[in-house]
């Protein structure tokens, strides 16, 4: 059958070239009889003039047939890409599928670990789940926080404000998106793994629950410290240089290092669970009845924890005697003093668990709570007076294009009520957070150190952009003072922009 098909081609394409020729022939015989009465010099004339049009008639088909042959070619080399590029689906698509997904997941893990807690009796629950909570609990905050600076990076982002030069960043430092995406997987990774501890130790495998907080805190190391040029390096490196230059402030205090102190600052109560975690981790006390042991090595009473509090003060304390020494400022000899009054609030308050009640309610309690009242009035009146410049209030909500979020914040009254009377508030609850005698409820002190972290992401706006208006101003100062340098004929010269 294909031969008899390859036969009728061949035989109808020899009829098409027969015709082809018969028709030149005939234009050509035509043309020819039709000029033959005029003279020999003319009728040769006519007849070249005929021979070469019609060559030109041959190669412009021969060149359209090549032309469609060559585009059916390339139809058919192309044809599987299209196909393919057609099945692909709408990005708007795969993220609603994403969406779905991820509410799939977190329903799951609330149902499991719902299921999971109601296994326990009544007794060992609220301990249960004091002990996970501890474990899982600096994650969850360190992920709020994540989350919420990548909204600073986006607000920042559209309202013009160069926070890589404020922060000394290089080319490839993280942009909000990729910020939101490392804290979408820390956001799935750690309540799956939390989700995990609970089920398989109500169900009876104590070492592989065990064996969950443990593997993610390695996990979360490993990605933190890994040296190889995956995972954000340059990221990793400027953030691990930053928290050393913190510890160790030997050198010159930039923006960058005090900005990341005064954050280590609320997140105190971070490290001190993640304290006690690791100890409990390393001395094997993880899902064991060692919680029940309040004065034990890794117990609530024990003396690391108000010395892990206060660590984050003192790296902010030494800060400013450093920058004292290199600028000479007195502000900073009072910012450190604003960091030292947290000292007596922390220690004062572990002061509890190892004097006698008689002595604590006499005599420590009222100078716990005298000096709770002095470093939260400070605190507060620093970050209205020092800190944010109330005279260009809420212009780092003024966005290049248009946003709601610029619509409702950028000009409103509402916003200096609201982001001064919330830092009032939220700067006396600070105290409940940094004291260990009040800290039984970890629900209560869970939702008050969120309420801190959430405090600090709104002081970052107001900070940040008052260190931009410092910035511009003190380049705008530059500039005046180099005009002013120039003699009178070069200030004319200058001004009308003639060469000197």
């Amino acid at each position: 059958m294909r031969a008899e098909m390859s036969k009728r081609d061949a035989s109808s394409e020899e009829a098409h070239n027969d015709c082809f020729y018969d028709d030149d022939f005939s234009m050509f015989h035509s043309l020819h009889t039709s000029t033959s009465w005029g003279t020999n010099s003319s009728s040769e004339e006519v007849w070249k003039y005929t021979f070469f049009a019609d060559l030109a008639d041959i190669g412009n088909s021969a060149e359209k047939s090549l032309l469609y042959s060559t585009e059916a070619h390339e139809m058919k080399g192309v044809g599987t890409p299209l196909s393919s590029a057609a099945m692909m689906p709408s990005p708007t698509f795969l993220w609603r599928f994403k969406v779905l997904l991820f509410f799939i997941w977190g329903f799951s893990c609330c149902k499991i670990g719902w299921h999971s807690v109601m296994r326990m009796s009544a007794d060992l629950r609220d301990l249960f789940l004091y002990e996970a909570f501890l474990y899982y609990n600096p994650l969850i905050l360190v992920t709020f926080m994540v989350w919420l600076w990548g909204v600073n990076l986006s607000v920042f982002s559209q309202a013009n404000v160069n926070y890589a030069k404020i922060f000394d960043l290089d080319q490839s430092h993280l942009t909000q998106r990729e910020i939101w995406k490392c804290a979408t997987w820390m956001t799935i990774i750690v309540p799956t793994s939390m989700t995990s501890y609970l089920y398989l130790y109500s169900h009876g495998e104590v070492s592989l629950a065990a064996s969950q907080p443990v593997l993610l805190y390695i996990a979360v190391a490993i990605v933190l410290i890994f040296p190889f040029d995956i995972f954000y390096l340059s990221s990793r490196y400027y953030l691990l240089r930053t928290l050393w230059r913190v510890i160790l402030p030997l050198q010159a205090i930039t923006f960058s290092d005090f900005f990341m102190a005064d954050i280590l600052t609320s997140m105190a109560k971070v490290f001190s669970d993640l304290e006690r975690s690791v100890c409990r981790m390393v001395h094997r006390q993880v899902a064991t009845v060692a919680w029940f042991e309040a004065d034990s090595v890794c117990g609530s009473h024990s003396i690391a924890i108000p010395l892990v509090l206060v660590l984050p003060y003192l790296f902010r304390l030494f800060q400013c005697l450093r920058q004292h020494k290199d600028t000479g400022e007195k502000s900073s000899l009072l910012n450190a003093l604003k960091y030292s009054t947290a000292v007596p609030v922390i220690f004062l308050s572990a002061l509890k668990y190892h004097v006698f009640p008689d002595r604590w309610t006499n005599f420590y309690r009222p100078l716990w709570l005298l000096s709770s009242v002095l470093n939260s009035m400070y605190s507060f009146y620093w970050d209205v007076t020092r800190d944010w410049d109330l005279s260009c209030f809420t212009r780092i909500f003024k966005f290049g294009k248009p946003h709601i979020c610029s619509y409702l914040l950028y000009g409103r009254g509402w916003v200096y009520f609201w982001v001064i009377g919330s830092n009032l508030i939220l700067r006396c609850t600070w105290t409940y957070k940094l004291s260990a005698h009040l800290r039984h409820n970890y629900m209560t002190v869970f939702t008050i150190t969120s309420l801190e972290i959430f405090r600090r992401f709104q002081w970052i706006f107001f900070r940040v952009e008052n260190e931009w208006n410092k910035m511009n101003s003190k380049s705008n100062n530059v500039q005046l003072s180099r005009i002013d340098s120039l003699s009178e004929e070069d200030k004319l010269l200058h001004a009308n922009n003639y060469p000197v």
